[in-house]
């Protein structure tokens, strides 16, 4: 027998409500996920992703379910509203994009980048927050997650762009800064992992706005703008190019590669 799961909670995020309602549409009509693959498009599998919230519709699958069922452009609105709106279960999203993303790149202008943080250094910053009310399955989660990216068969490309404060914060201590400025240069020694530093002496730039990534899945790219309770994904093409287009910006300020590794080595030296 099938594994038949609970429809996705429609009050945590416009995505769980246009999952739910897709699966509540299907139902409704007695089709099943085959059969509903069909219409769109899709393989059942998909159609299990996509109402488990794992994947998302896409506007060409959302206009031929509402042409399908006559729903008025419905499933085209939620679709559009949903990437355009704040998303509390952004940790989710985005990290089921990055499993299988090909490149990524990352502009963190407060603290090292999750994919790069050692064990004690993702303790510390989680001993810092509100939420960490299990921090050690929280810990393993993020763990298990960066492994998921960097550790895989075929790992994505990564760039990072990082302002020199980061480098600078004191975050758990001396021993766990040492620990992470060693990772980092030994992540930077990789063949698919690229870290730039954005000096000081840069001044200004777009990204003290926050911080961003941009995931390249399949032949799209999605963007993420990072906040402190939450963030957005952006899958709309003419956001996500005004991302591309600020981390071009801000790599036109940051160090080269080697001069960036100067700058890490620098700092660890002067932890003692």
């Amino acid at each position: 027998m099938p594994i038949v799961r609970e429809p996705l909670n429609p009050k945590i995020s416009l995505w769980h409500m246009l999952a739910h309602l897709l699966r509540w549409e299907r139902e409704k009509n007695g089709l099943s996920q085959a059969q509903w693959g069909k219409i769109a498009s899709a393989a059942p599998s998909s159609v299990a992703n996509i109402e488990a919230g794992r994947r998302k519709i896409d506007e060409r699958q959302a206009k031929i379910i509402d042409k399908h069922f006559r729903t008025g452009g419905l499933f085209q609105l939620l679709l559009w509203y949903a990437r355009n709106g704040h998303n509390p279960d952004w940790a989710q999203s985005i990290s089921a994009y990055e499993a299988v993303a090909r490149a990524i790149r990352v502009y963190q202008g407060q603290v090292i980048p999750g994919p790069f943080q050692t064990e004690g250094y993702a303790r510390a910053l989680l001993l810092a927050s509100s939420k960490a009310k299990d921090l050690e399955g929280t810990l393993e989660a993020r763990m298990e997650r960066q492994a998921s990216i960097l550790d895989r068969a075929d790992p994505p490309y990564v760039w990072a762009l990082l302002d020199e404060s980061v480098l600078d914060d004191d975050i758990g201590g001396v021993d766990v800064m040492q620990a992470q400025l060693r990772h980092l240069l030994e992540l930077m020694q990789r063949p698919h992992i690229f870290v730039r530093v954005v000096p000081r002496s840069a001044g200004a730039h777009v990204g003290k706005d926050g911080p961003f990534r941009i995931v390249t899945v399949d032949s799209r790219d999605i963007a993420y703008a990072g906040a402190r309770r939450g963030g957005r994904l952006i899958e709309l093409c003419d956001e996500v190019e005004e991302f591309r287009l600020d981390f071009d910006l801000i790599g036109q300020k940051a160090a080269s590669e080697d001069a960036s590794r100067v700058l890490i080595e620098r700092r660890l030296e002067a932890l003692g």
